[in-house]
C-alpha cells in the first residue's frame, strides 16, 4: 500500500519493576477496575462525557481491551503491587500511530495506592519496554491542566514537557487545557 500503513495488532506487553507487574487485565480483574474509576478523583481527571456514566469494568478487562489490541490503536494492563499481587491500577495505550511509531499513555490509580510513586514506576516501565522492545520512538502522556498529581507522575517517570495543547480535551463534557508530555527513544542514552 502506496502511503499506508496497515494497521498492526498492539504488542503483547508484560514488564516489571521492583514493585510493580504491569500484566494485560483479565475478566477477574474487574472488581479491582470498577474501583479505580469509580473513585471520586480518578473520575474528576477522567475524559469522560456527564451522560458516559460509570466505566463498565468487565467490558473494559476484556471487550474494550481486546477490541483496542485488535485494531492496533493500544491496549490495556493492570498495574499489580508485587508485594500482595493486588490490582492497584490501570494503564492504557490509545492514538497509536504505526507509521510515526506513537502512542499515547494513560493511567489511573486507586486511592489507597497513591502516594508511593507506583503510577510513575509503571508508567516508565511501559514507556521503556514500548520502545527497547517494540521499536515505538515516542510515547505521550497527557495532563489536563490543573492535574498536579499526574503531572509529578510525568515528571517522576522521565517524561519532558513540551507544551500546553489549548482547549485540546475534555473532562465532564467541559473543555481543558492539555499539557503534552513525552517520552522518546533517545532519553534512554
Amino acid at each position: 500500500m502506496i502511503g499506508q500503513v496497515a494497521v498492526r495488532r498492539f504488542p503483547a506487553l508484560t514488564v516489571s519493576t521492583p514493585r510493580t507487574e504491569v500484566r494485560q487485565l483479565v475478566a477477574a480483574d474487574a472488581g479491582a477496575v470498577d474501583e479505580v474509576f469509580a473513585d471520586r478523583q480518578t473520575q474528576r481527571w477522567l475524559p469522560l462525557a456527564d451522560s458516559s456514566g460509570q466505566i463498565d469494568g468487565r467490558a473494559w478487562c476484556t471487550e474494550l481491551a481486546r477490541q483496542r489490541r485488535d485494531s492496533g490503536e493500544g491496549d490495556h494492563w493492570a498495574v499489580v503491587r508485587r508485594e500482595d499481587q493486588r490490582v492497584v491500577g490501570c494503564l492504557w495505550t490509545r492514538r497509536t500511530d504505526w507509521g510515526a511509531r506513537l502512542t499515547e499513555v494513560s493511567y489511573a490509580i486507586a486511592p489507597h495506592a497513591r502516594g508511593y510513586g507506583l503510577a510513575a514506576e509503571a508508567v516508565d516501565a511501559v514507556a521503556i519496554a514500548l520502545i527497547l522492545e517494540h521499536g515505538f520512538q515516542r510515547v505521550e502522556l497527557r495532563v489536563a491542566a490543573g492535574n498536579v498529581a499526574s503531572r509529578r507522575v510525568a515528571e517522576k517517570a522521565g517524561f519532558s514537557y513540551e507544551g500546553l495543547l489549548r482547549n485540546a480535551g475534555f473532562v465532564h463534557g467541559a473543555r481543558v487545557d492539555l499539557e503534552l508530555w513525552s517520552f522518546v527513544s533517545a532519553d534512554l542514552r
